[in-house]
């Protein structure tokens, strides 16, 4: 997908969301602090600012979407193996403590 057709697709889900909640353009606008000619390039596929997305999207409740960038921090295997091998197997006391343990 070209960055065109990306952010038309962008503006797309920002108007179906400002119209399923029944928000005319003036009132989204105000609320994410933004003007009303802004939401407009913005529903339109045009360039805007990343905290202008974020902005509309956190008045849009909408801010989920943003999950698609989460990044988990994999472990490879053998690392994975290495903090395995040299967890502890069993508890183990002080020698000391053993021998007073069985004196009594």
């Amino acid at each position: 997908m070209s960055d065109k057709a990306l952010a038309e697709h962008i503006g797309v889900f920002i108007k179906h969301h400002r119209m399923e909640q029944n928000k005319t353009q003036d009132v989204l606008a105000n609320s994410a602090g933004i003007s009303r000619s802004t939401l407009s390039l913005l529903e339109r596929g045009e360039k805007v600012t990343l905290a202008t997305l974020i902005q509309v999207l956190r008045i849009l409740d909408q801010l989920h979407v943003m999950e698609a960038f989460s990044v988990q921090e994999v472990i490879s295997p053998l690392i994975l193996a290495k903090i395995e091998k040299n967890k502890k197997k069993r508890a183990g006391g002080k020698k000391e403590e053993i021998k007073n343990q069985n004196n009594w």
